[in-house]
């Protein structure tokens, strides 16, 4: 009875200490976000948007990204209609990535966008893999 007594002791400790640590593991998951947007004038209220929830997370916000896949690929290659966008990315820690199909269909090379921004072969797959990651993700 004593052995049976400990047994079920230990049994009870393991899953305690199991579903303790399991709490611990949900509680300190950061949330990160993606957007997928087709118009770069869409890049100021999305900034803004990832700046309030910054606020809001505290030290459970994580990533905020912002994938940029269409036609508009064009107008991020106006460096200086893209600065003030870049600038507040900058300042709210949002990370712009371009769609590299879109690039190709569209004829925009790389080295003609402004340096901060990312390249990735396929925007929509790309926004897919984050997702599976657990990024909380919109079409805008």
């Amino acid at each position: 009875m004593k052995t049976l007594l400990t047994t079920f002791a230990l049994i009870l400790t393991i899953f305690s200490a199991s579903a303790q640590e399991q709490s611990s593991t949900a509680v300190s998951q950061k949330n990160n976000y993606v957007v997928l947007t087709k118009k770069v004038p869409q890049l100021k209220p999305i900034t803004l948007t990832a700046e309030a929830l910054q606020s809001q997370d505290k030290e459970n916000y994580g990533e905020f990204q912002v994938i940029i896949c269409g036609q508009t690929v064009k107008d991020l290659t106006d460096k200086d209609d893209m600065k003030p966008f870049l600038e507040a990315a900058q300042k709210a820690n949002v990370k712009i990535v371009v769609c590299g199909f879109s690039m190709k269909k569209f004829g925009v090379k790389a080295e003609d966008l402004p340096k901060e921004l990312e390249v990735v072969p396929n925007g929509i797959l790309y926004d897919f893999e984050l997702q599976k990651k657990g990024y909380l993700s919109i079409e805008l």
